[in-house]
């Protein structure tokens, strides 16, 4: 199987200048940049991030790069180059490694990306996919994290809640308005919605040593948040609050900068949803009062994801 399916993706496999040598040797040879080289990696199992018995095995493969992708973006950089592994279910391998590699394949002519290599294996197990992401970015320009500083606003890049509806298998990483923000203003702090808006905001605040002051109001709700409302028995609130697998940005960035954006450039759809305060948690403000809200997400433990409460 695995000389033949080379044989494939190097016929299906674009080319980048920065890769000396890709799919078909012991090892890719990446020519070094300036820049830094970001790298990040991802994997998603059957039966635990998707159900390939209810789900196309191409939206599997496209997820797969697309997550990587949003980590990407949550640095401020590009991404370039992937490698990927396929670990495979006996039965039926070749034809569920091509099934998967449209997907892989898509995602990455998408968004201008090569695989330059990679390992296909098979056993008695679940199929699971594994992409590692190369990526660059100017060193003066990395987001991190970190680098929140009291009374930032809180910037969301789009509506959240009820991914889980599909759009969970076909994320949208914000990678070109990640790259249009970094000649518009400054961020000081960033970080993927991954595990849910408030868990990885919590997450944001605790790296840089902030809490967070919320207008719940202005929290843009996803449509599939009300919809998933109509039969969960939580609100629409409560899914686009702790809902995983947004894959949208939250940044930090001062003020004036964010009335920029709001205000000047709308068609970049970026909503403030609160400020960072000194003191550490997530805080929403009512009436000249503040309440201190739970941080609710997934909390990734082994092949399993609990939700944090």
């Amino acid at each position: 199987m695995e000389l033949s399916f080379l044989a494939y993706l190097r016929g299906r496999c674009r080319s980048l200048p920065s890769i000396h040598l890709g799919i078909g040797d012991d090892a890719a040879a990446i020519i070094p940049t300036e820049k830094l080289q970001l790298s990040c990696t991802d994997q998603i199992i059957d039966g635990v991030d998707f159900l390939s018995a209810e789900h196309s095995l191409r939206d599997a493969g496209y997820k797969s790069v697309a997550i990587n992708i949003s980590d990407i973006a949550a640095m401020g950089g590009v991404p370039k180059a992937a490698l990927v592994t396929l670990t495979l279910p006996l039965e039926d391998s070749t034809k569920i490694a091509g099934e998967v590699y449209e997907g892989i394949l898509e995602a990455c002519t998408k968004y201008g990306i090569t695989i330059a290599g990679g390992d296909i294996s098979t056993y008695e197990g679940p199929l699971a996919i594994n992409v590692c992401l190369l990526g660059e970015v100017a060193e003066n320009k990395i987001w991190r994290r970190s680098g929140a500083n009291e009374n930032d606003a809180i910037m969301l890049t789009g509506a959240v809640g009820g991914s889980i509806l599909g759009r969970h298998l076909r994320p949208e990483p914000k990678v070109a308005l990640a790259q249009k923000l970094q000649t518009l203003v400054d961020v000081t702090a960033a970080i993927d919605i991954s595990d849910g808006l408030s868990l990885d905001l919590d997450r944001l605040c605790a790296a840089s040593g902030v809490g967070a002051e919320l207008d719940t109001d202005q929290i843009p709700v996803h449509p599939d948040a009300a919809r998933l409302a109509e039969s969960s028995g939580r609100s629409a609130f409560q899914h686009a609050w702790s809902d995983g697998e947004d894959f949208e940005l939250l940044l930090t960035m001062n003020q004036h900068d964010a009335d920029h954006l709001t205000q000047q450039r709308p068609e970049l759809g970026l909503t403030q949803i609160g400020k960072t305060v000194g003191r550490t948690g997530l805080w929403r403000k009512y009436d000249r009062k503040v309440e201190r809200l739970p941080p609710q997400g997934y909390m990734h433990q082994g092949k399993h994801e609990q939700t944090s409460d």
